[in-house]
């Protein structure tokens, strides 16, 4: 006979049987979605508050400026799109850009796809900030400038290439750091630095800053067995074939228009017009063909380099016929390069000079109050275009539109945006402590571990697996950090300092930073 305690139990024990026999709430899947939600939304709160609060801004933008906002460039960029054909200054990545969106007739649409973009970029640096195992405070961190900077959000409300720009860089560095890294990845990753470069050529660079990463993580993956040769190839191959097939593809149809090589057609231009702020004929001692390229005055006087492009009284301005002729840009390219090499330290002086202006405290007004206007929001209507190519590219807008551009501004919306723009901003200085974090985690990581240099390297397939150990950790967040740099060393020694040029950079600064700090972890040793 049983007892009492052994029937209680064997019903408890048939009660389970029978639940777990039973078909299921409909209601259970509902109810068990909602708990993995609530707990994810608790685990990635920090970024859902700083992403909420960015699109929020970008609306509250889209509401008071109505449909875009407009940059001098941007006429430019709706020409070539309307009319395809390569631009002598700019490449057509924009332009193909817009001409995508060209069926819905809308500049609105336009900007709003741009912030998408930028939102897009906060994602990207949050998701690959986890997936190298930092904390998700970090990421949202990381995530704070790009998303909630007043300067980013009007940049991309303006119709310019930089938005765009910064989302197909982004991308890239997020991409490769990607494990492990496969021919197909890295010929994608190739695809994506192409259009970056065909949307501003400041890309092609980082398409041999990339190559050259590539080939670090194909000898640092090669086995001991295998040719090294062949692990490089792997990778580096079909990258180069997907990064310079289609920028070869467009200097082709370049050519076929113009007849010179190359993708733009005013390099030579802009770098006599970056020297000029040095450049000395009595130390240079040019020939006569180019003296007629000299300024009288003093370094000291002159204006902003970019005066020297599109002011009339500029001596390359004065030639016979436009700016960006074959010959006149050969001329300039000449000067440029007689300048740098008879003056190579005042060459330097002057980059470093611009350089450093990415990383004042405070935004004094450069390079002159037109070009800084552009870059705030405005408290009235900006007024219509004077230059003959923008009266054309206002034609082309509003066809592009079929009705006017004329910039609409909506209070209280607008207003609300011009007060946060007043109070937030990413400060140049800021910027630099950013920058600066990387090396002084590498330096408190090589103290926690003062024998890492005399480490035996792990085995290949540790390299292969996963790609984290401690070097190789070293060089992810260099992927971000050396791009950051690249993208504020190539204006200031090509052209000149702008703010848009600088607001690429921080996203990949931050990532750099956040990345850097979580290899700096003692528990970190590979």
């Amino acid at each position: 006979m049983t007892s009492a305690r052994e029937r209680l139990a064997g019903r408890r024990l048939g009660s389970r049987v029978r639940e777990r026999l039973a078909p299921r709430d409909p209601l259970h899947p509902v109810a068990w979605a909602r708990a993995e939600l609530r707990g994810w939304a608790r685990r990635h709160r920090w970024f859902l508050v700083v992403f909420g609060l960015g699109t929020l801004l970008r609306v509250v933008t889209t509401l008071g400026y109505r449909p875009a906002l407009w940059f001098p460039d941007s006429y430019t960029y709706v020409v070539t799109a309307m009319r395809p054909r390569p631009d002598l200054v700019r490449p057509a990545g924009y332009s193909m850009f817009l001409r995508l969106l060209e069926a819905f007739h809308s500049f609105a649409l336009v900007v709003t796809v741009q912030h998408v973009l930028g939102l897009l970029v906060g994602v990207m640096l949050y998701v690959t900030v986890l997936r190298r195992g930092g904390p998700p405070w970090a990421g949202a961190l990381a995530c704070v400038p790009v998303l909630l900077d007043a300067y980013q959000i009007e940049l991309e409300h303006l119709l310019v290439s930089d938005t765009l720009f910064t989302f197909l860089v982004v991308g890239a560095v997020c991409l490769a750091m990607r494990r492990p890294l496969t021919p197909r990845s890295a010929a994608a990753l190739g695809l994506v630095l192409a259009a970056a470069t065909l949307t501003r050529t400041v890309g092609l660079p980082l398409i041999a800053v990339f190559a050259l990463l590539l080939l670090a993580y194909g000898v640092r993956g090669a086995s001991a067995d295998a040719r090294p040769g062949r692990a490089v190839a792997r990778l580096t191959v079909p990258f180069l074939v997907a990064a310079l097939l289609p920028v070869a593809g467009y200097a082709g149809w370049f050519y076929a228009t113009y007849q010179r090589v190359g993708l733009v057609g005013s390099n030579g231009v802009f770098l006599y017009a970056r020297t000029m702020a040095f450049a000395d004929c009595s130390v240079m001692k040019p020939p006569p063909d180019l003296a007629v390229l000299c300024d009288s005055r003093p370094p000291a006087s002159r204006p902003a380099s970019q005066e020297y492009i599109w002011n009339a009284e500029s001596p390359l301005v004065r030639l016979p016929g436009i700016t960006f002729t074959k010959e006149t840009d050969t001329l300039a390219g000449r000067f440029a390069s007689l300048a740098i090499r008879s003056q190579p330290l005042d060459y330097l002086r002057g980059m470093l000079t611009e350089l450093g202006r990415s990383f004042t405290l405070d935004r004094p007004v450069y390079p002159d109050p037109e070009t800084y206007g552009y870059y705030e929001f405005p408290e009235t209507v900006p007024p219509p275009p004077g230059r003959h190519p923008a009266l054309v590219g206002k034609e082309f807008s509003q066809r592009y539109e079929r009705g006017p551009v004329t910039v609409r501004i909506t209070e209280p919306f607008a207003g609300v945006m011009r007060a946060y723009q007043d109070v937030a901003r990413l400060p140049g200085t800021a910027l630099l402590v950013i920058l600066l974090v990387p090396p002084a985690a590498w330096a408190v990581r090589a103290r926690w571990r003062p024998g890492a240099a005399r480490t035996r390297r792990p085995p290949a397939h540790r390299l292969r697996s996963n790609g984290t150990h401690s070097n190789w950790a070293d060089s992810n967040w260099g992927v971000a950090y050396v791009t950051a740099w690249a993208l504020l060393l190539v204006p200031p020694a090509t052209a000149q300092f702008d703010y848009r040029y600088a607001l690429p950079a921080v996203p990949l600064a931050c990532l750099a930073a956040a990345l850097s700090v979580r290899a700096s972890r003692p528990d970190m040793t590979g």
